[in-house]
C-alpha cells in the first residue's frame, strides 16, 4: 500500500493545532490538500483520534466515508449523518455525525492525529456506523493511507 501523502489547513508547522479548528474555537473541520492520490481511488475516508485520551485508546473524533475521491476535501464540512453538498456519511464518534475537535481537559495536552484514506469503492454503511465498522468494512478496499498528528494545549 502506497503512503498517501496530504496536509491539513488545522495543523500549522509547528505541529500544533489551530485554534479555528478545536471546540474552543470554531470547531470547524479543516481543509485536506491530497498530493498523491492514487487515479484508481474512488472516495475518500477521514478518522480524527485523540492519542492522548486517558481513558480510551485512540478515542475517535470524527468518521467520515465516501468523499468522492479529489485532490481538494473543502473544510467547514456541515453537522448531519449524509453531507449533501459531497454525498459523504458521517458516522459515529465523539462528534456525532459531525467533526467534533481538540478539547483537552484544562492544563492539559494532548495528540491528536487525522488519518486519511483512498478507497477502490464507496461503502455501503450505515449512518450509525463508528470507526471499527468502517475499518470491517474497508478491508481489502483501502488503496492508500497517510497520517498527520498535531497537539492541542488547553
Amino acid at each position: 500500500m502506497n503512503k498517501l501523502l496530504f496536509t491539513c489547513s488545522a495543523i500549522g508547522s509547528d505541529h500544533r493545532f489551530k485554534l479555528l479548528n478545536t471546540k474552543l474555537g470554531q470547531n470547524e473541520s479543516p481543509e485536506f490538500i491530497l498530493k498523491n492520490l492514487d487515479p484508481h481511488a474512488k472516495s475518500i475516508a477521514i478518522i480524527l483520534e485523540d492519542l492522548s485520551h486517558p481513558l480510551i485508546h485512540n478515542f475517535t473524533h470524527w468518521v467520515i466515508w465516501n468523499i468522492p475521491a479529489t485532490t481538494i476535501i473543502a473544510g467547514k464540512i456541515p453537522a448531519g449523518k449524509r453531507v449533501a453538498n459531497i454525498k459523504a456519511v458521517q458516522g459515529r464518534a465523539y462528534g456525532w455525525h459531525q467533526y467534533a475537535g481538540p478539547k483537552p481537559p484544562r492544563g492539559q495536552k494532548h495528540d491528536y492525529r487525522f488519518t486519511v484514506y483512498s478507497l477502490a469503492e464507496y461503502l455501503d454503511l450505515p449512518t450509525s456506523a463508528n470507526k471499527r465498522q468502517f475499518f470491517k468494512a474497508s478491508q481489502g478496499k483501502i488503496i492508500q493511507a497517510g497520517q498527520l498528528t498535531g497537539s492541542f494545549k488547553r
